[in-house]
């Protein structure tokens, strides 16, 4: 093999290829990058009454996120305290009053305390508070609730909300969208055979299409050029003129939420907050990314597209809008699994290269280095 030297001006190397192989890579981001940061775990309308819980996996934990009776979100480590089993072994459902252990029936109620065990009246000197579940720091925002595992948690204001603000100038422009007030038209749930790294890149640049997004491009010709909608901050891909809505086949979609300004009007404009959420803004609806990476080689994507609830409530047909997107994802996640596997070639032992419309991904990874240490 001839590893390249040196390169061109026009071209930058990408991360080598073990980083999205090697397990104790995978380990130490779990660590470092998925434990310490907020984490976007699902959607709060998914837990809707007084006992409505989902456990989620946050790195290497598993959050159990719940409504308390007054209304409140809470999360929770889903371990009791007693011998470490876990406590809730479904996914999402719903309990009256508590959760019990299935192991020794140690019993918690909805805001985290101890409130029954076997022989505890004969235990007065445990602690229900101290012995409860252990709290994990909670936000609500954009309607979703956001995590972080983290003693002392990053400033929200700057990581997420920082996040919004560099992509569209302000983190206020989002507000026009009213996207807590949104409802879920539609999930889709991806199970991608590719490290979530490759999902990132991939949704940071539009180099790939031209190639492989068809529909996408018919819809917003100037992606057609290479260059993502995420390259220049505060721009939106415009809509082509003969297109009356983003939709499959370009035809005309529902009205645009009322707070849409007309600078945002026929335009889509995409988002990545770190460590794994991808936003993607059109006049009419939000269509909301968010990863959990399973293992170096494995990453489960669960994509929601909200609309008015007008348009939910009224049974409208949302098919021909959540197609145009689903087929994005598939094109997308076909291509990240096509390249999981050279990832451990020795043709890529020392990575790629990225070109000048992928430049930007430089600073992502230069990110994920500073995170490894």
């Amino acid at each position: 093999m001839n590893p390249l030297v040196s390169l061109p001006a026009s071209l930058i190397r990408t991360l080598p290829g073990h980083y999205y192989t090697d397990p104790a890579i995978f380990a130490q981001e779990q660590e470092r990058i998925f434990e310490t940061m907020w984490f976007c775990a699902a959607r709060a309308s998914d837990l809707p009454n007084p006992g409505s819980f989902r456990s989620v996996a946050v790195g290497r934990e598993s959050v159990l996120l719940v409504r308390g009776r007054g209304g409140e979100l809470r999360a929770f480590l889903n371990i009791c305290r007693h011998r470490g089993a876990k406590l809730c072994t479904e996914e999402s459902g719903e309990v009256r009053r508590a959760f019990q252990c299935p192991y020794h029936a140690w019993t918690y109620g909805l805001d985290g305390k101890l409130v029954a065990a076997p022989n505890l009246t004969k235990m007065p000197d445990v602690d229900r508070v101290e012995y409860g579940l252990v709290n994990v720091h909670l936000r609500e925002w954009l309607g979703y609730v956001w995590v972080c595992l983290a003693d002392e948690p990053p400033s929200f204001e700057e990581d997420v909300l920082g996040a919004v603000g560099e992509r569209l100038g302000t983190a206020g422009a989002i507000d026009a969208y009213e996207i807590d007030s949104l409802e879920v038209g539609r999930r889709i749930t991806y199970d991608v055979k590719a490290n979530w790294k490759l999902i990132v890149e991939n949704f940071m640049e539009c180099y790939h299409c031209a190639t492989i997004h068809p529909e996408l491009t018919e819809v917003l010709p100037e992606f057609a050029d290479g260059y993502a909608a995420q390259y220049y901050v505060g721009h939106g891909a415009e809509f082509g003129s003969e297109i009356r809505g983003f939709t499959v086949d370009g035809s005309e979609g529902f009205e645009k939420l009322p707070g849409v300004t007309e600078d945002q009007d026929r335009r889509y404009y995409a988002i990545t907050i770190k460590p794994q959420v991808f936003v993607n803004l059109v006049p009419d609806h939000i269509i909301f990314h968010r990863m959990y990476p399973v293992a170096e080689d494995r990453t489960v994507v669960e994509c929601d597209w909200l609309y008015s609830t007008e348009v939910v409530a009224s049974g409208k047909d949302v098919t021909r809008s959540v197609e145009l997107f689903h087929r994005v994802n598939v094109q997308d996640f076909d291509a990240c699994e096509r390249c999981q596997p050279a990832m451990s070639s020795r043709a890529y032992a020392k990575g790629g290269v990225l070109v000048p419309s992928e430049h930007h991904i430089g600073a992502f990874h230069e990110w994920v280095t500073d995170r490894l240490g």
